[in-house]
């Protein structure tokens, strides 16, 4: 019987310490990441929480789904970085202290755009940058480098600065197929069972797969 990976194991590939999975990983109640989502870091991938996702001050979430692969220095900017631009200075005088500090209300109202929400078998190259309040679907690919300020679709491939869409990976008859299989939401012995089919088959071929899920 195949046995599936142990999604509760904090570094998946023995001798890596580079790799770890987010969700036995995070503490934050702030940050919800699903099973085998991993993050990739040569230096210190265990501070993902306090260098990768930053100003994150709430009451905004970071969504994660499940299976999404995360390269080095991929970083979440969230809303707690949003400033001021309604007045001559963008300077968040009321955060240094003193007298400044009682004029807190000043910093009410900043742009908000919500949670931030990251789909299912989502890969960010390295060093990619997203932006608060962004929604990336399920599927896509995100370049390296690429700085991710709006809305990216289902199976999408976004790159650049702004990031914009390149290509889909599937037209769309064939997203929607994709959609409607959604083997990320298989069982994990299912999955283990087709995980040949997942990588490299056809849609056709995971469709079969599918009519023969427990969950069909």
């Amino acid at each position: 019987m195949p046995v599936p990976a142990d999604p509760t194991v904090l570094h998946p590939m023995p001798g890596q310490p580079r790799v770890v999975l987010l969700k036995p990983l995070v503490t934050s109640p702030l940050i919800e990441v699903g099973e085998y989502s991993y993050y990739d870091d040569p230096d210190d991938a265990t501070a993902f929480e306090t260098r990768n996702v930053l100003y994150h001050y709430g009451p905004e979430k970071l969504i994660i789904g499940r299976f999404c692969a995360l390269g080095t220095g991929v970083r979440f900017i969230m809303n707690g970085a949003n400033h001021r631009m309604d007045g001559p200075s963008t300077f968040p005088f009321p955060t240094m202290g003193g007298s400044w500090a009682e004029r807190f209300d000043l910093l009410t109202g900043l742009p908000n755009r919500g949670d931030t929400v990251v789909g299912h078998d989502v890969w960010f190259g390295h060093g990619a940058t997203v932006m608060p309040g962004v929604r990336i679907g399920h599927g896509a690919i995100i370049a390296a480098g690429a700085v991710v300020t709006s809305d990216v679709p289902d199976y999408g491939i976004v790159g650049g600065n702004p990031a914009r869409l390149i290509r889909s990976r599937y037209s769309e008859p064939d997203v929607a197929r994709l959609l409607a299989v959604a083997w990320w939401d298989w069982p994990a012995e299912f999955i283990t069972e087709h995980v040949r089919t997942i990588m490299s088959g056809s849609i056709d071929d995971l469709e079969a797969a599918a009519s023969k899920s427990p969950t069909a």
